[in-house]
């Protein structure tokens, strides 16, 4: 009997300390490399390709993105336009702009991510909100790069122009299965919860405060603009998102960790209307058997 309980206990010590070794995290500083980031449980989402893998749930899997459908689509770049609007009155002085720009819509990305435990909190689970835009196909990017850097110190008004035509011509001009951001505030001696999660757990869902209201459940590609790995593709994502984010809010003095938001998964999350068949967090994309 005295053998049997011996037995159980180990096996309960066994069992707790398997459990305790649920919450073990990599040291942080092995997330960076030489000065720059390197995140190793995604890859970069190929040109051309509607695959994309990453390390999830213990094993490395691969996904199929979905293309946004035509509803977010007018949704976005109806309230992108209204934005540039907003400037455009703002500067000509049409019109009474009031306090401000309208802060909801498709720029302030609102990023749910979980996976690593802070020393300064009790949970993994994070949320932030992250100015949110799109990525030039493979096949416009240089193009629309081009663009942008003979505008770049055009006045505001021209430079208004150039981003409400990437706009109008949405379809024609970018990856449609891809939101694009950037991680502003990690190094080495700083990492934010956000930057922490996703590079230990590379699935992030992110939704839009507006009416109507997406969410889309995504796969994360951090990639660091010192990486001396990267390739041709990457290093041209990571110039334009740069790029276009310093077209409007002015020069910085460095290029940023480019966050690509690969998207698996679209879903309504809008109140429901008088058709049933829509909002209330409902799947959109991909449509079920």
């Amino acid at each position: 009997m005295k053998k049997i309980a011996l037995f159980l206990l180990l096996i309960s010590i066994l069992v707790i300390t398997g459990c305790n070794q649920n919450y073990a995290q990599p040291d942080p500083a092995s997330f960076w490399k030489d000065g720059y980031s390197l995140q190793t449980v995604a890859e970069t989402q190929q040109e051309n390709s509607d695959m994309v893998r990453a390390f999830v749930d213990g094993k490395w899997q691969e996904f199929k993105t979905v293309s946004f459908p035509e509803n977010f689509m007018n949704w976005n770049v109806e309230r992108r336009m209204e934005s540039i609007d907003f400037f455009r009155n703002m500067l000509t002085g049409k019109k009474d702009t009031g306090s401000g720009p309208e802060l909801a819509g498709p720029h302030n990305g609102i990023v749910a991510t979980s996976g690593f435990k802070r020393k300064d909190t009790s949970f993994a689970l994070n949320n932030a909100v992250k100015g949110m835009g799109f990525l030039p196909r493979a096949d416009r990017i240089d193009e629309i790069i081009t663009m942008m850097e003979k505008s770049f110190d055009a006045p505001l008004l021209e430079k208004l122009d150039s981003l409400a035509y990437l706009y109008e011509n949405a379809a024609d001009i970018f990856d449609l299965d891809k939101q694009i951001s950037l991680e502003l505030y990690s190094t080495p001696e700083f990492m934010t919860q956000s930057f922490l999660n996703q590079m230990t757990n590379p699935i992030s869902t992110i939704v839009y405060l507006d009416i109507p209201s997406y969410k889309l459940k995504t796969i994360t590609r951090l990639i660091h603009p010192d990486d001396p790995n990267l390739t041709e593709y990457e290093k041209k994502m990571i110039k334009y998102v740069n790029l276009v984010h310093s077209y409007f809010h002015g020069h910085f003095s460095r290029d940023f960790i480019t966050v690509v938001y690969s998207v698996v998964e679209i879903f309504d999350n809008s109140p429901r209307g008088k058709d049933p068949s829509t909002g209330m967090g409902q799947k959109i994309l991909p449509l079920l058997p």
